[in-house]
């Protein structure tokens, strides 16, 4: 009884959050894709999208589930006499829509970039005042996916300017993936969630440890909000880029599975290892990102630099991730209690990485784990 009790409360409160999402019907699971900022900034051109956009192919990532190529700040120069955006004209000669045709001739998606300020962080023109005109013009394209910034504002609060941007996207009557980037700004998780279908949580992730870490635990703050069409977001993935190690990557990769963030690739993916490819195309670790339950894990348990992370998956399942953060192999140990599971409960233990099953544990699972690493199981009833 305990148990079904628990899991009622799960199910009302994922029903909630259906009543209250962007009503776009857009990112029931959080969205995948690939982002051109965290690699390349604004060096950025036709034929290196049209590559990339080969390459989500070849590579079989977009068989693992990765749909949306995005272009980020840099694709705009500025306005003509009307008001109508312009693409860089040395970066993109044929502007935006062929490149949108190309990504939906190969089943993919095309996500634009544009800011609720007066410019973009990078400079280029923003859409504060012009929101319906950009709207417009992106649904004309075929763009598929908005991510909006919050550099170079009027000074108002994003609570203003962001549901002014939604109303211009729907209004189009396109479906597009609305990406709100305004950095955690006034907690956006307790507002967004009408709003857009994934909001910022942190600052900008950096190749860095430490700078995954932070966000990490800034965004695992708000778990409790997030939902199907609603999701929180601290940033794109940095898999891949060099500034961490292989296993660092795995431990990065796995959190952002485990607490439902957006899956955004951000390396370059027309050149890159196989390690990286096998951490990115990771297909147990995406089931668990993209269970249809739709629940933000969260961090359950701390002992010193050892964590456990994880939370409920659909058909009576949970994910438990154990996190060692010292510089050094540790035996870290997760209690199925702190998952909301019964303390004597038994559960089929598969290792996540491994694909294997390890048979029927009692109560908690241990193992020693790398240093910075993680080991991520799933349990199913026993």
């Amino acid at each position: 009884f305990e148990r079904a009790m628990r899991w009622l409360a799960v199910w009302l409160c994922a029903c909630a959050w259906a009543a209250s999402a962007l009503d776009n019907g857009l990112g029931r699971t959080p969205q995948m894709g690939w982002n051109s900022w965290n690699h390349f900034g604004c060096n950025i051109k036709e034929a290196l999208i049209q590559d990339t956009i080969d390459a989500m192919i070849s590579t079989g990532l977009a068989a693992a589930g990765y749909q949306y190529v995005n272009l980020d700040d840099c694709w705009q120069s500025d306005r003509d006499v009307n008001g109508t955006i312009i693409p860089d004209p040395t970066a993109f000669p044929n502007g935006i829509t062929p490149l949108v045709q190309y990504a939906h001739a190969k089943g993919l998606k095309f996500g634009l970039y544009s800011d609720a300020g007066y410019k973009t962080c990078a400079g280029r023109p923003g859409s504060l005042n012009y929101e319906t005109q950009d709207a417009n013009t992106y649904a004309s394209w075929g763009v598929d996916y908005l991510k909006y910034d919050n550099c170079n504002t009027d000074g108002s609060k994003p609570e203003e300017r962001y549901p002014v941007m939604r109303d211009a996207l729907n209004k189009t009557g396109s479906p597009i993936f609305y990406s709100m980037c305004e950095w955690g700004v006034d907690d956006p998780a307790k507002w967004s969630g009408d709003v857009g279908n994934s909001w910022r949580t942190t600052g900008d992730i950096e190749d860095k440890w430490g700078s995954m870490l932070g966000n990490l635990d800034k965004n695992n703050k708000w778990a409790d909000y997030a939902g199907p069409g609603a999701w929180n977001d601290p940033d794109m993935l940095e898999v891949g880029n060099g500034g961490m190690n292989s296993e660092e990557y795995k431990s990065h990769f796995s959190l952002w599975c485990v607490s439902k963030s957006p899956l955004l690739v951000g390396c370059d993916i027309t050149n890159m290892s196989n390690d990286t490819l096998a951490i990115l195309t990771a297909s147990e670790l995406i089931a668990v990102n993209q269970d249809p339950l739709g629940v933000q894990g969260k961090k359950v348990a701390t002992h010193l630099e050892e964590e456990i992370w994880g939370g409920p998956l659909s058909g009576g399942r949970y994910v438990l991730l154990l996190f060692n953060k010292w510089l050094f192999e540790q035996e870290v140990t997760g209690y199925f209690k702190d998952l909301g599971a019964d303390s004597d409960a038994s559960f089929t233990v598969r290792d996540l990485w491994l694909r294997k099953d390890l048979g029927v544990y009692t109560k908690k699972i241990g193992a020693k784990v790398p240093a910075h690493g993680v080991m991520v199981y799933s349990l199913t009833p026993a």
